[in-house]
């Protein structure tokens, strides 16, 4: 997807959370900010836009969002478990409608067997309590994965939370 489309999508989830009156706030990892950036280039986004929280280690994923330790420690940060916490932890410290959060291997190091390059785990809450995760296994260079991963969490908060709600 490129600049444009994303900020096309990034468009079409702002004036839907404009028209309702929600706002949303991203937990990133491996896409360090990619998802505020986009949802701030929209002209008006302060109207639903208010924080994000770029939580590149586990240490900052603990202090800034409160993601437990042990979760950390037993799962690691590339988990379900950790993108949950991640983003009730994020909706609840920016007190937003709705949190995206995204932690992943975006490369060219860092991949394992069990989860490699490309691995990037996405929680998404809202303030009713309810948390979705998705996992996804991305192709392409440390850009590419990044890229394909910010555009999944927009798609994926417009589909499941936005688009016909």
């Amino acid at each position: 997807m490129n600049d444009e489309a994303l900020l096309q999508l990034s468009n079409q989830v702002g004036q839907c959370l404009k028209l309702r009156g929600h706002t949303v706030t991203a937990a990133e990892s491996c896409t360090g900010g990619w998802v505020a950036k986009v949802l701030t280039d929209v002209a008006g986004s302060s109207a639903w836009f208010e924080r994000g929280f770029v939580t590149y280690s586990n240490e900052a994923k603990e202090q800034m969002i409160g993601v437990s330790g042990q979760t950390l420690a037993e799962h690691g940060a590339v988990s379900k478990a950790v993108v949950q916490e991640m983003a009730r932890g994020a909706q609840l410290a920016a007190a937003a409608d709705y949190a995206v959060s995204i932690s992943g291997i975006a490369g060219p190091d860092g991949g394992s067997l069990e989860k490699p390059v490309g691995t990037v785990w996405f929680g998404f809450a809202d303030a009713h309590g309810g948390v979705i995760t998705r996992c996804e296994c991305f192709a392409g260079d440390r850009e590419a994965v990044r890229r394909q991963a910010t555009a999944f969490a927009l798609q994926t908060l417009w589909q499941q939370f936005l688009q016909n709600t």
